[in-house]
């Protein structure tokens, strides 16, 4: 297997390749809702350091599988090419052998199913059809004779799994309950999430129209997407703000604020892009967006219980 050449000792280096395809710096997407959900547990006295850590490596394992998954199937239908922007592109150039990409994604499924057994026996085996049911979602997600990033559902399944549903999962592992006041905090997380497809879609509309997806972003054109997309932003910061002031989360939780410049700041990118290359800066954005909010949830939620 070989991989570009580096600049600088003309060697080859395989693992920048494989980084390319599992996309390490989407992470916090995965990372963020564990931590939300185990602290929101903590703050009940209920802290299990290895189910913490098997549903955290198990969240991660899947979001890269879904990763390579994504790679694999794109590259399969023909949809990815050398020029594609946002992509890794290492099964496009040959980097990588396609059947090497669809073992690993299984690999990493294989040990996050393991994961969710043990998980499972030691709180609820409802834990495991959950858990099933998101592998799947991982999979359909480009996956499958209709896949769900190729509808206008794309942005609601991503997340919802990747928001409420791993936030839940982690609160009830810990306490073995679940509380509305955990689905309501989960929600601007699932918006965040939400917004990093939806960003991806705005940016891609005129190739995804072309390679016949039909997802949100391309049914409301791109002006209303916009629109939607600051309307995003919006309710989640007024349901925080909500939140609040009705103490479901302390006063220090005003400090996610913070994340609302990132916010202007996508949306300022991407208006102001004609093509994916110039909206590039606004996935970045997007990405830091949800990393800064879900950071700051969870650190000034961690310090309250500490206080």
């Amino acid at each position: 297997m070989e991989g570009h050449p580096d600049k600088t000792t003309g060697s080859k280096l395989p693992w920048r390749v494989w980084l390319s395809i599992i996309r390490p710096e989407s992470l916090p997407v995965s990372i963020i809702p564990v931590l939300i959900g185990t602290i929101l547990g903590f703050a009940e006295n209920a802290f299990h350091l290895w189910l913490f850590l098997a549903v955290l490596i198990a969240s991660v394992l899947i979001h890269l599988g879904a990763n390579i998954f994504n790679e694999y199937y794109d590259y399969k239908r023909g949809v990815d090419d050398e020029e594609s922007v946002g992509t890794g592109g290492a099964l496009v150039r040959g980097d990588i052998k396609p059947k090497e990409a669809l073992y690993t994604a299984l690999i990493f499924f294989f040990i996050a199913l393991l994961l969710g057994i043990f998980i499972a026996i030691e709180s609820s085996w409802w834990i495991a059809l959950i858990g099933s049911i998101s592998m799947l979602v991982g999979y359909f997600y480009t996956g499958g004779p209709l896949p769900i990033a190729y509808t206008p559902l794309g942005e609601i399944f991503s997340g919802l799994f990747m928001g409420t549903v791993i936030i839940g999962i982690s609160y009830f592992v810990q306490t073995l309950h679940i509380t509305g006041e955990v689905i309501l905090i989960s929600i601007p997380v699932t918006l965040f999430v939400a917004s990093i497809m939806f960003t991806n879609n705005i940016r891609d509309l005129d190739g995804d129209s072309e390679n016949g997806r039909k997802t949100l972003a391309i049914v409301l054109g791109r002006d209303r997407a916009i629109r939607v997309l600051e309307l995003l932003f919006m309710i989640a910061y007024v349901l925080t703000a909500l939140f609040i002031i009705f103490n479901v989360l302390p006063i220090l939780s005003l400090l996610v604020f913070l994340s609302a410049f990132k916010a202007r700041d996508v949306v300022k990118k991407i208006r102001g892009g004609t093509t994916p290359e110039e909206m590039m800066p606004a996935m970045d954005a997007v990405g830091q967006t949800h990393a800064m909010y879900g950071a700051l949830l969870a650190l000034t939620v961690f310090v309250h219980i500490l206080l």
